[in-house]
């Protein structure tokens, strides 16, 4: 990997759907990393899976060419092959529904656009480090949301 790409790890966890949850993002550039995370007291896990694609992107500070890994074909496939016709149709679905999540579908897209950004998937519970890592954050932020609400 050229040294001049951000990597980062995103992953949402939830306890219940919807329930208590939480985002990681691992984020690691020429030998640097920084972790993020945070929560939400009543969500599902898809919203917390594309808010932490939302806050990674957020977090960076240089236009540089990005890859992002995710455990959520959700995401993935959301950026890089539904989104298109979602936006020719108005936020509608193939069979005219509302797109859910549009709002953070929406914020996701704006951010992206600003960079050039390869979307990877990575099994999930599968020792992969990085994608462990983001997870224990995602986890720890929706323990937190937890206790938050007794």
């Amino acid at each position: 990997m050229q040294n001049n790409t951000i990597v980062i790890y995103t992953d949402g966890a939830c306890s219940g759907n919807p329930g208590p949850g939480g985002w990681g993002v691992l984020l690691m550039y020429n030998g640097h990393e920084k972790e993020l995370y945070g929560s939400e007291q009543d969500t599902t896990n898809n919203k917390m899976e594309l808010t932490a694609a939302i806050e990674g992107l957020k977090a960076l500070k240089k236009p540089l060419p990005v890859i992002i890994y995710t455990d959520s074909e959700y995401v993935r496939k959301g950026i890089t092959e539904w989104m298109h016709g979602w936006k020719k149709r108005g936020w509608k679905t193939a069979q005219k529904k509302p797109v859910k999540n549009a709002e953070l579908w929406q914020a996701l897209d704006e951010i992206a656009r600003q960079y050039d950004i390869d979307w990877r998937w990575v099994k999930g519970h599968a020792g992969d480090p990085g994608n462990e890592r983001a997870d224990k954050l995602a986890c720890k932020g929706r323990d937190e949301a937890a206790q938050a609400l007794g």
